[in-house]
């Protein structure tokens, strides 16, 4: 199975930029779809393609879900990004979209710096 040979942290990076640019509110073009975190952006593999193209397991997200949930039809939605393991599964069934993208954004910040870390040992 190819692996998705994007650079994670760099994957990251724009996705955070994007929630903290507005993100995941609704499109201008299809106002009336929802659109769903990690998938609906440039991280996922299948990002704008019409079905999925690539299974998730080639995904760089995957190393974050518990592997109980890796079978998920969106299983980027089961990365714990609280201290409590609030998902955005989770999140998304409270109906509250600004606590999910500060979870998000939170999420991401701390994984962009381990990442870094990592990078310069």
């Amino acid at each position: 199975m190819a692996r998705d040979e994007r650079d994670l942290l760099e994957l990251l990076k724009t996705e955070l930029d994007f929630i903290e640019k507005g993100g995941y509110g609704r499109s201008v073009r299809t106002p009336w779809k929802e659109t769903s975190p990690f998938r609906d952006s440039l991280t996922c593999v299948n990002y704008a393609l019409p079905e999925k193209a690539h299974p998730c397991a080639e995904c760089h997200l995957i190393d974050y879900v518990p592997d109980e949930k890796r079978a998920e039809l969106v299983p980027c939605h089961f990365i714990p990004l609280t201290e409590k393991g609030e998902t955005v599964e989770d999140l998304d069934m409270q109906g509250n979209q600004a606590k999910m993208e500060e979870a998000l954004k939170d999420w991401m910040r701390r994984k962009i710096a381990e990442l870094e870390a990592a990078r310069v040992t």
